[in-house]
C-alpha cells in the first residue's frame, strides 16, 4: 500500500469515529441531555476524536 493510501485510509477512520461523536452529541443535544454523566461522556469522545485527528493531520513532517 502507498503512503498516500495510508494516509487515506487512516484520515477516513478518524473522520468517521469524530463524525459518530459528533453525532452522538448533537443527539443528546436534541434530547434536551446537555448536562450529566452522558453529557460529559459524549464531549469527552467528541473532543479525543477531534484531537486524534487534528494530531494525525499536524503530523511535523
Amino acid at each position: 500500500m502507498t503512503s498516500f493510501e495510508d494516509f487515506r485510509n487512516q484520515s477516513q477512520a478518524l473522520l468517521i469515529e469524530l463524525d459518530a461523536a459528533t453525532i452522538g452529541m448533537m443527539t443528546l443535544v436534541t434530547s434536551k441531555c446537555v448536562s450529566g454523566p452522558e453529557w460529559d461522556a459524549a464531549t469527552k469522545r467528541q473532543h479525543d476524536a477531534y484531537e486524534r485527528w487534528n494530531a494525525f493531520l499536524n503530523i511535523p513532517g
